[in-house]
């Protein structure tokens, strides 16, 4: 599904009403007309009652169509301006002027406290006092209206995005409305989809509030969720270890046993055929007695058990037999072994993914990645994304697919920023939205299975950037099976791991279809 900036939304509005011929009024009464069959079908409208909370733009007037549909149900409908109703215009004051005519509960909010009453009375609340457009944190009234909402105790249902949520970013606007159920219209925007955003929308539900296919399916809209990701390649009969993929992970050093060894493994359990380690010497003993079915290349280290810049050659070697390689695990950050990461990922000529303190090493010298003519993939968490772009990590998650797609193109790779919603960042400005996973993937050990994951879906004969795509989802999927066994508090890296066969499983079954997780629409 794809998802629009509040920018682009509003030009799809205009196109709708100014070349479509499809009238603001038309609009919005589709709006209403969704937000209020999710009412019903959730809550029941008859003999209930609903406090509506409208703003003084379309938002509100979406707000007001929904209090005269509710009465026309024969529910109660109580509505509390929070502005005056003289800033009303086109489509909102037509929908004000009916509940006028109709003698609706209608009342100016002076104060939130003169609400109270009202809303803990109430059924249901009704969110729409800021739509997406708010570009300013939230004070006086309608915070303390927030506020109340909050407190109350009640569902509450948000029209298009809960009242303090940026459209763009999904950043909280100051205060911001803490809905059950959020209703969307045309599609879903950054702010629906993006945390914290996500988390204040509950159940999130879209309309295309009658928008025709070639609005919403345009070619313009770049950011989707990742959803209906390629399939799986098919194992063939005759396959064999190396058919399916021969990836060399270049990993591990002193103290760090356990990043080698999930993103070998997590190759494996994903399907990959062969997975070589090289690491150094002193740490494969070690590394095996967990993952017999890896097999090591012991490489040579520094004083502190790291690997030494005289590995390179034999690194290089190994590198050109293999399909893939891994770099950065567990590699530590001694300086000899950030030289040799960078020296390895300017001359290796197979498609690399680097991860962990690979990113690290190559955050000093980025440019470095220009050289490569094969295909690189790159998978930041925050921190690791604040040293790739050079700005805070406050400055990153403000604006996660602005500096997720400045940094593909510039880096000329495909960019996975790690985190709730990871984001995928192609070197053309596309940049896919993953929904599966859970909190109880915030865990040690969790990005070393991604990249194993990923460097599987590759073996199996997927291009770098779906491989990248898959392999996000399929690691989400197999988080969620692990959290459905155990729940989400306590799932360790080795849990994820062993759910990713169950995973493939599904998906090639088409149990874990990738549109399962994206947001229902409502007709």
């Amino acid at each position: 599904m794809k998802l629009a900036t509040v920018e682009q939304m509003r030009e799809m509005d205009r196109q709708a009403i100014e070349k479509l011929g499809i009238a603001e009024e038309v609009l919005m009464e589709n709006a209403a007309h969704a937000a209020v069959s999710l009412l019903q079908n959730v809550f029941g409208i008859r003999d209930r009652t609903f406090v509506i909370f409208c703003g003084i733009g379309n938002n509100g007037g979406d707000g007001l169509a929904v209090a005269r549909l509710i009465k026309s149900a024969g529910g109660r409908a109580k509505v509390f301006l929070t502005a005056s109703p003289k800033k009303y215009s086109g489509a909102a004051k037509i929908n004000y002027d009916i509940l006028c005519n109709l003698d609706a509960d209608v009342q100016l909010l002076s104060r939130a406290h003169e609400a109270r009453g009202d809303v803990l009375a109430a059924d249901v609340v009704v969110d729409a006092i800021f739509g997406t457009g708010l570009d300013r944190d939230v004070r006086g009234l309608a915070a303390e209206v927030i506020a109340l909402v909050n407190a109350c105790g009640r569902p509450v249902v948000s029209l298009d995005i809960p009242s303090g949520i940026s459209g763009n970013s999904g950043q909280v606007m100051g205060a911001a409305v803490r809905a059950t159920h959020t209703v969307t219209f045309g599609l879903p925007k950054l702010g629906n989809l993006l945390y914290p955003g996500y988390e204040y929308c509950g159940a999130l539900s879209v309309t295309h509030i009658s928008f025709p296919p070639s609005l919403y399916q345009e070619n313009s809209l770049m950011v989707e969720t990742n959803g209906t990701v390629a399939p799986l390649p098919p194992r063939p009969a005759q396959a064999y270890k190396s058919s399916m993929g021969d990836v060399l992970f270049i990993a591990g050093g002193a103290n760090y046993f356990g990043a080698p060894y999930f993103s070998a493994m997590s190759f494996l359990k994903s399907g990959g055929g062969y997975a070589r380690l090289a690491a150094p010497a002193s740490i494969i003993p070690f590394v095996a007695q967990s993952g017999r079915e890896i097999v090591y290349l012991p490489q040579r280290e520094t004083a502190l058990f790291s690997l030494s810049l005289k590995a390179k050659p034999d690194l290089l070697a190994l590198a050109e037999k293999a399909d893939m390689v891994v770099m950065g695990p567990g590699l530590s950050l001694q300086e000899e072994t950030t030289k040799l990461i960078r020296e390895l990922a300017a001359v290796i000529s197979r498609p690399l993914l680097i991860d962990g303190d690979g990113l690290t090493a190559i955050a000093e010298r980025p440019e470095i990645l220009l050289k490569r003519k094969a295909e690189t993939i790159l998978t930041p968490h925050a921190g690791e994304m604040a040293r790739l772009a050079r700005k805070t990590v406050a400055c990153v998650n403000a604006d996660k697919i602005g500096v997720l797609r400045e940094a593909a193109k510039k880096l000329n790779a495909t960019v996975v920023f790690k985190g709730p919603h990871s984001l995928i960042g192609l070197t053309d400005g596309r940049v896919y939205v993953n929904l599966s996973g859970n909190p109880g993937m915030a865990t040690a050990g969790s990005g070393d299975v991604l990249t194993g994951c990923i460097a599987a879906m590759h073996g199996l004969g997927l291009t770098p950037p779906l491989a990248t795509r898959k392999g996000v989802f399929l690691h989400g999927c197999a988080g969620d099976f692990a959290a459905a066994q155990k729940g989400q508090d306590g799932i360790t890296a080795t849990d994820i791991l062993e759910h990713l066969p169950l995973a493939l499983k599904n998906d090639r079954e088409g149990a874990a279809e990738e549109r399962r997780y994206e947001p229902p629409v409502l007709l």
